[in-house]
């Protein structure tokens, strides 16, 4: 009987067959006696990936494993007063502080006289442990404290000159530091040149980062000449901090954001608008769309938005129910009407109706789009850019396109009625019209354009559809697990869907009734959630809506009456996408309205 009574820390990895327990035995021997330790022999030598050493160490000591990552934020506040070397040297360092704990990052929590030093360090504290290889801890020390990184490649040393994007933020940041300390006033960051080196470079290094990562928006954060500047990553729809840099650098990297976005630097007192194109190679550009926004103690805010022109997402991709599929095929086939998309900012209207166009596209169609500004292109598309500095409105585009010989017109936002009277005529004189709007509902929609003094009639005549949309967090693919729901969520999920829909679908509460989520994992940065899906709400115009928008009547009516002829809301189309494994239904509380 081959019983192991002893379990050992690399255990997992023999039973995965990642190493055999002759060469873990081997590797053993060799870090006794030999300068390096015995998780650097199994990377380096047996090729042991880091992330199962991790999660070997992680299941002998029973606690979660953190690898390095640029997007984990340190807490720099707690190594202020700790020796750098020192952390190196003994493998571990404060993490992060929240209301119940210090997470502390170490290698080994089973070293008792460790954990002496570290409770002697933090007195009174409650120390919650976390596993991480010793290289990781170095990459976290050296990326908190700006000193240079750990594990360079061969040959990386002297590419800091000829690099452009792919530099380690750590090291560029390391400059800033050494170069700080050698100021002698407080806030000597301010006469600093905004071209210099280190600085042009770290702004484009943000700004390449942000893009791989797939952020949507980057806020760049001073807090005044005392604290650290924040610069936080928003993906996915949630924000992150993404690093911090010395205090007396903060006018020096918004003075450079503003000179790439044309804006004026002397200007601190009022918010500025502007727009910076980014080339991240020869063959890829990007647009930032630039705010800045004055802040308490004379500070400015600077919040990018990421538009990277990409092709449209055929329509089958989009994550349609079937029914919404097959209306939004036939409505778009239509010949004229209006169809809106609907939803608050980002929530993926613009690329929704992108991806309808796409499927419309077709040489005998003469398609014109207004957008302010075009993210998305299509060959075959008219697409012109708007600009209301010179009176050059939607409004004015839709009047031009009107002369223009249109099949289908798209305009980016209703936002007036002169745009939304415009729209609705040219869809009663032939001509298919798509717009967005920023309302919650589709029912909602109706009585928001009639409250503008859109005629009911014109608009009941001319609607096609109102589609709304919302975006929510997609289960992580690679740690996605599923699991029996509980009598709690069962119950929980049949509320928010509706009772009597619920008992519709005859869904029973047993075993069969599964839900998914994400366990985190290195891909989605152990959130669980990678990437989003969208949910939809289609209000058709039906013979029966019609007469209910010419009656003016009230906006529950219309929703009862959409849902008896089918429609599912936006939290009945969640509720089914989180039943499908796509995301969850906390997830979908948290954007969807009932």
């Amino acid at each position: 009987m081959n019983l192991k009574l002893n379990p050992t820390k690399f255990d997992l990895l023999i039973e995965n067959k990642r190493i055999t327990q002759t060469e873990l035995d081997t590797a053993t021997a060799e870090a006794r006696k030999g300068p390096s330790d015995l998780e650097s022999i199994l990377l380096d030598k047996y090729k042991v990936p880091k992330g199962e050493i991790g999660k070997s160490l992680a299941l002998f000591h029973k606690c979660p494993y953190i690898a390095y990552s640029d997007r984990t934020a340190v807490d720099v506040e707690l190594l202020k007063n700790l020796n750098i070397d020192y952390l190196k040297k003994k493998n571990w360092m404060p993490l992060k502080r929240d209301r119940i704990a210090i997470e502390i990052l170490t290698d080994d929590p089973g070293d008792l006289d460790r954990v002496t030093d570290i409770k002697r360090t933090f007195p009174g504290l409650t120390i919650r442990f976390a596993i991480s290889l010793r290289r990781d801890i170095a990459q976290f020390l050296s990326a908190a404290t700006g000193q240079q990184g750990q594990g360079p490649g061969p040959g990386q040393k002297d590419a800091g000159s000829t690099r452009k994007l792919d530099e380690s933020v750590s090291d560029i940041l390391g400059e800033l530091v050494n170069e700080a300390q050698e100021e002698s006033t407080e806030d000597a960051g301010n006469g600093l040149d905004v071209n210099d080196n280190a600085i042009v470079r770290l702004t484009n290094q943000v700004i390449a980062d942000a893009y791989r990562q797939g952020a949507s928006d980057i806020h760049v954060e001073p807090y005044g000449a005392k604290r650290e500047t924040i610069i936080r990553f928003r993906v996915d729809g949630d924000c992150f901090e993404y690093m911090k840099i010395p205090a007396n650098y903060r006018r020096a990297i918004i003075s450079r954001l503003k000179i790439m976005a044309c804006l004026d630097i002397s200007e601190r007192r009022k918010p500025q608008d502007g727009k910076i194109k980014f080339k991240l190679s020869d063959d890829k550009e990007i647009e930032l769309r630039v705010a800045t926004i004055p802040t308490a103690g004379l500070n400015e805010d600077v919040v990018m938005r990421l538009l990277a022109a990409s092709e449209p997402l055929p329509l089958d991709q989009m994550g349609f129910s079937d029914r919404n599929l097959t209306e939004i095929k036939e409505i778009a086939a239509k010949p004229y009407g209006i169809i809106l998309c609907v939803g608050p900012t980002g929530s993926g209207k613009t690329t929704t109706l992108h991806s309808v166009l796409g499927f419309i596209n077709t040489p005998d169609i003469k398609i014109w789009t207004a957008e302010d500004p075009v993210e998305i292109t299509q060959y075959g598309l008219r697409q012109v850019q708007v600009q209301p500095k010179i009176g050059f409105t939607f409004a004015a585009a839709m009047r031009a396109f009107l002369r223009a010989d249109p099949d289908v017109i798209m305009v980016g936002e209703m936002r007036d009625k002169e745009t939304a009277e415009i729209g609705i005529e040219a869809s009663l004189t032939g001509h298919l019209v798509m717009s967005t709007l920023h309302t919650n509902s589709a029912v909602e929609t109706v009585t928001r354009l009639l409250d503008m003094g859109c005629d009911s009639f014109s608009f009941a005549d001319a609607m096609l559809g109102v589609l709304a949309q919302r975006l929510t967090r997609r289960v992580c693919k690679n740690c996605m697990e599923q699991y029996v729901g509980t009598p709690e969520e069962y119950e929980e999920i049949r509320q928010g869907y509706g009772p009597v829909q619920w008992d519709l679908l005859g869904i029973p509460q047993d075993e069969t009734f599964l839900l998914a989520r994400g366990k985190g994992c290195e891909t989605c940065n152990r959130t669980g959630f990678k990437g989003r899906v969208a949910l939809h709400e289609l209000l058709l115009g039906s013979d029966r809506i019609k007469r209910l928008i010419q009656t003016k009547a009230r906006t529950e009516e219309m929703l009862k009456a959409a849902i008896e002829d089918g429609m599912t809301t936006l939290m009945q189309d969640g509720v089914q996408k989180a039943l499908l494994g796509h995301t969850t239904f906390k997830e979908v509380k948290a954007v969807a309205i009932k």
